[in-house]
């Protein structure tokens, strides 16, 4: 089969909500994803060798570092082993999703390679082995296997797909100025202690009442109306130590967004318009960052980019 190229799109997210500690070091999570049309390229093809080749263009830092250490290497060495795949892999990426920005590059990159590579090999895999591979390189990763508008559980890695919200416009403001760290926006927050125990089922006993409270909430809204309002447990704790990004929220509401918020952990705060051309016409007010002018995608339209005959 002659090369593959796939689009790894973005995401942002509608809700976060960062529930506490849970007893195996992780944070559970209940938040509310959403893909958009920001996006990488990943193409794929066979080397006469039988090593994995990754190149990789648009980011001169990401391309320093070692190509074992990048989640498209991980994702196609996991998936080779699973398969029983011997044949080299000649990897090209093309970034333009900022990275550690909030906004799910390196993730939505690892499960492009899966369904790349399946589609390469014209091999199938059962749907819950490809997300168990997929949860294992990343807490992220399984819901780009899914894409549109979903709910994510437990570290983020259990997908629950919602319906498709009607198409929005979203302008991404990336600060050149500030970076915020996943870890250190960790330790910024206040968590209930001890809200959560995990089993070895994986199931979750809530024992903080308010940590109940936002459960059936955080349930409720995710089968409302995409109008219900954008919310993110990072804000108040990140937007104390870097002002600027509570600075653009503020500008992008202004500036007629219906609703704006902070992606992910940050540094990358979005909002959300009626149509794109309202998008274009507010990113003039951001000279000094980067902005990226695009849309929500629907899952219909990520399962056509990565082969819905192969992800679902």
């Amino acid at each position: 089969m002659p090369e593959v190229a796939l689009p790894a799109f973005a995401k942002v997210n509608l809700r976060l909500d960062v529930v506490g500690r849970r007893a195996d070091g992780y944070h559970e999570l209940r938040t509310i994803f959403q893909t958009i049309s920001l996006q990488d390229t990943l193409r794929l093809d066979w080397n006469r060798g039988g090593a994995i080749e990754l190149e990789i263009a648009g980011n001169a830092a990401l391309a320093a570092e070692s190509a074992r250490s990048n989640l498209v290497y991980r994702a196609l060495d996991a998936l080779r082993d699973e398969l029983g795949i011997t044949r080299g892999v000649r990897a090209r990426l093309d970034k333009r999703i900022p990275a550690g920005r909030g906004l799910g590059g390196g993730s939505s990159d690892a499960a492009a390679a899966l369904a790349g590579l399946l589609r390469l090999s014209r091999r199938r895999i059962p749907l819950a082995r490809l997300i168990e591979i997929a949860a294992q390189l990343g807490s992220d990763v399984p819901f780009f296997l899914f894409g549109g508008r979903a709910a994510g559980l437990g570290r983020g890695e259990q997908i629950l797909p919602l319906p498709d919200a009607p198409t929005r416009g979203v302008l991404v403001v990336s600060p050149r100025a500030v970076a915020v760290s996943t870890r250190d926006a960790y330790s910024w927050l206040a968590l209930p202690r001890a809200a959560i125990h995990s089993t070895r089922s994986a199931s979750l006993r809530l024992t903080n009442p308010r940590a109940a409270s936002r459960l059936i909430e955080f349930c409720a809204l995710c089968w409302s109306p995409q109008e219900a309002p954008l919310s993110n447990d990072f804000e108040r704790a990140v937007f104390k130590r870097h002002p600027l990004l509570g600075r653009i929220k503020r500008e992008l509401l202004r500036r007629g967004a219906e609703d704006a918020a902070l992606a992910g952990s940050g540094s990358a705060v979005f909002g959300l318009f009626r149509n794109p051309a309202q998008a274009r016409r507010t990113a003039h007010w951001f000279p000094k960052e980067e902005v990226f002018v695009c849309s929500t995608v629907s899952r219909v339209q990520v399962r056509r980019a990565l082969g819905e005959s192969v992800i679902v």
